[in-house]
Formats: structure tokens, C-alpha cells, sequence
């Protein structure tokens, strides 16, 4: 019997560690959001603080394509800063990498279409 209370206390644990996750995913959300005002944030997180699992359940179903959206977003946002700091740091600008590029067209070494869409990246 000590055995299956541990693997319970285990599975109640992980439930407890995954609500906090969740938990903290929202209300992170809610003050990152940037169509919906102050008052209305502030709704939301009394909402979320006083019934919190009616709070974040209803949040998720209402707002939770948002949620998805703003983290491929600052993901996204994350990815270019990174890029442009290791660009910085090289040295290198985007002329520098066109005229790179240029020549691995010219040589042959890239086709057309990656020339392309390598620009296109670069461009934008």
C-alpha cells in the first residue's frame, strides 16, 4: 500500500506543478496582452485570483488563440533580435550577406530559388 500512496502523491505533485504552469502562463498573458485595457486586465486577474480555476478555464477558452499567437510572436521577435546581435557582432550587414550570396549563385552553388528566398529573409 505504501507503494501506490507515493506513485499518488507523485501524480498529485505533477498535477499541483502543471496548475502553477498554467497558472503563471495566464496571468503572464494577461499583462503581456495588448488589446485589452487596463481595467479589463484588471477584471481578469481579480476573475483569475478569486476563482481561479473558473478564472483561467474561461480565459483559455476565450483568449487562448491570443495566448498561442503572442508567444509565436515574441518567439519570432526573440529569433530576429538574436540574429541581428549575431550579425552585429560579425560584423556583417545585410548588403554583405547579399553580395555572399551573389556569389554562391554565380558559382553555382545555390540555385535560384534559394537565392531567392535567402534574400527575401534577409530583405525582410
Amino acid at each position: 500500500m505504501p507503494f501506490l500512496d507515493m506513485i499518488w502523491s507523485i501524480f498529485v505533485f505533477f498535477l499541483l506543478i502543471a496548475w502553477i504552469w498554467v497558472v503563471i502562463s495566464v496571468i503572464s498573458d494577461i499583462f503581456r496582452s495588448k488589446d485589452i485595457n487596463g481595467f479589463s486586465k484588471a477584471i481578469w486577474m481579480l476573475f483569475v485570483i478569486a476563482v481561479p480555476w473558473l478564472g483561467v478555464l474561461a480565459y483559455i477558452l476565450l483568449r487562448g488563440d491570443g495566448m498561442q499567437e503572442r508567444n509565436a510572436q515574441i518567439m519570432m521577435d526573440a529569433a530576429e533580435k538574436q540574429r541581428a546581435y549575431i550579425q552585429g557582432m560579425a560584423g556583417t550587414s545585410a548588403a554583405d550577406e547579399l553580395s555572399k550570396l551573389a556569389e554562391l549563385k554565380d558559382k553555382g552553388v545555390i540555385n535560384d530559388a534559394e537565392f531567392e528566398a535567402q534574400k527575401a529573409r534577409l530583405l525582410a
